[in-house]
C-alpha cells in the first residue's frame, strides 16, 4: 500500500471562529488507484498529487470546512463521488450548501483500494459524524481529527462533545495493536502505543 501525503492550508472556520491550520491530505492507493481521505482548502494542489490516478472516492473524515470544503470541487474534477458519514450531514451543509455528498460512509463498512480493505470506523466527539479509517493488512489507521500526536481533536464547540470522544477513542482505536500507525488530519504521524502511553494515560 503507497500512501502519500499532500498538505494543504487554509483558515478553519466555524460559529465566528477563525484561525489559520494545515490539513493533512492522505491518498491511499498504488500507481493506478488511490482513495483520497479528506479534501480541504485547495482541489488543484490534491488533483496534482493524485496525477491522474483513478480516485475510487473522496472520504471525508468529517466535515469540518478544514476537511472538506475543497471536496466537491476535487469530486468535479476527478469523476470521483464524495463520502461522509451522514451525522455530520448538517455540518456539510454548512460547508457546501446546495448539494449533498454522493453517498454514506458506515460504521463497518468496508471499501477497498489497491486489493486492501480499508474499514470505516465511526469515531463521534470531535464531530457527531467523524469516522477513522482501518487498513487492518497494513496496520495503519487514518484518523482525522479524532486523535492527532500528542492527544485527541479539539472538543470546543456545540457539535463536539470530549467524553464521547473519549469514549469512541477507547472503544474504536485503543483495541487495536500498539504498533499500528496513525496517520492524523493535522500534524505528525505517531502510533496507539505511545499515544495510550504518553497522551492518554490516566484518562482511558
Amino acid at each position: 500500500m503507497d500512501v502519500d501525503l499532500t498538505v494543504t492550508a487554509g483558515n478553519y472556520r466555524f460559529d465566528g471562529v477563525s484561525f489559520a491550520v494545515d490539513t493533512n491530505i492522505w491518498l491511499l492507493g498504488d500507481e493506478e488507484e488511490v482513495l483520497v481521505v479528506d479534501a480541504g482548502f485547495d482541489s488543484t494542489a490534491i488533483a496534482a498529487a493524485i496525477d491522474g490516478r483513478d480516485v475510487l472516492g473522496i472520504l471525508c473524515t468529517h466535515a469540518h470546512n478544514d476537511h472538506a470544503d475543497a471536496a466537491l470541487a476535487l469530486a468535479d474534477a476527478t469523476g470521483a463521488p464524495v463520502l461522509l458519514h451522514p451525522d455530520d450531514a448538517k455540518l456539510w451543509a454548512r460547508v457546501n450548501p446546495g448539494r449533498r455528498p454522493d453517498a454514506e460512509l458506515a460504521d463497518g463498512q468496508v471499501l477497498e483500494v489497491a486489493g486492501s480493505p480499508v474499514v470505516v470506523l465511526h469515531t463521534p466527539g470531535h464531530t457527531a459524524g467523524s469516522v477513522c479509517l482501518h487498513l487492518p493488512d497494513d496496520g495503519l489507521l487514518f484518523s482525522g481529527d479524532t486523535l492527532l500526536s500528542g492527544g485527541p481533536g479539539m472538543t470546543g464547540d456545540v457539535l463536539s462533545s470530549a467524553s464521547t470522544l473519549h469514549d469512541s477513542v477507547r472503544r474504536k482505536l485503543f483495541v487495536m495493536p500498539d504498533e499500528t500507525v496513525v496517520h492524523p488530519g493535522h500534524g505528525y504521524d505517531t502510533d496507539l502505543g505511545t499515544e495510550r502511553r504518553e497522551s492518554w494515560a490516566g484518562q482511558i
